[in-house]
């Protein structure tokens, strides 16, 4: 399980770079700053999550919600985002998504036995 949460952190990391490695930092700034703040948070929550996983199936859902943030986010904050920051933030958010679920069925089977 651990794992996963490394992943998490690896995704929030990219998801904070990556507008200045897909190089939309420019063109859309409030995509990008979006993209910051997210990837802090999901690095954040991940490095919590590895430190606590008795605790840490709330903190799974809020990583869920972010991961869902993060695919939406193109449409929402900018509205031409361009082709590479739309393939960004959805593969990086639909990453996150399934490490979040993934962490979240191991913890209702990791309770049920």
């Amino acid at each position: 399980m651990a794992a996963v949460e490394e992943l998490v952190i690896l995704a929030g990391i990219w998801a904070a770079v990556s507008a200045w490695t897909v190089h939309f930092s420019a063109t859309k700034p409030e995509l990008a700053i979006s993209n910051l703040v997210v990837g802090i948070a999901l690095a954040a929550l991940g490095l919590c999550m590895s430190m606590a996983p008795e605790r840490s199936q709330d903190l799974n859902f809020v990583v869920l919600l972010l991961g869902v943030w993060l695919i939406v986010s193109p449409w929402v904050v900018s509205r031409d985002a361009g082709t590479g920051a739309i393939l960004s933030n959805v593969i990086t958010g639909a990453c996150v998504c399934l490490f979040a679920l993934t962490a979240g069925g191991l913890l209702m089977s990791k309770r049920r036995t």
